[in-house]
């Protein structure tokens, strides 16, 4: 079994930076990917961004795009978010997630992943 722990969330000011760790234990990590979410009261989670563990690629959704940072740390089975300019929007339980080889369209979406952390929150204040 894989635990997920995600960690680094806070409130801070627009304009404000937060860098969003993830990291798993239990048995040998090695995923295909590992993603970040984010969801907010009454609303579904959203995709934010994803990386293919061993390949390195990165994916962003349009709303994060230049902004945020998704990487990974093989050797220390590590995933981080950056997150620069945040922004009110921004404002979320961010949640990171691994899951074992799917076809790519499944990446974007909640049920493509199997594993799960518990959350960190993000608040942005203007």
């Amino acid at each position: 079994q894989v635990q997920l722990v995600e960690s680094g969330g806070g409130s801070v000011q627009v304009g404000a930076s937060l860098r969003l760790s993830c990291a798993a234990s239990g048995r040998s990590f090695d995923p295909f990917a590992v993603g970040w979410f984010r969801q907010i009261p009454g609303k579904e989670r959203e995709w934010v961004a994803l990386v293919l563990w061993g390949a390195g690629n990165t994916y962003y959704s349009e709303p994060v795009k230049g902004r945020f940072t998704i990487a990974r740390d093989n050797a220390k089975n590590t995933a981080s978010l950056l997150m620069n300019d945040l922004r009110p929007e921004d404002t979320a339980v961010y949640y990171c997630a691994a899951t074992a080889p799917r076809p790519s369209g499944s990446l974007y979406r909640e049920n493509g992943y199997d594993y799960w952390g518990q959350g960190t929150q993000v608040t942005v204040a203007s």
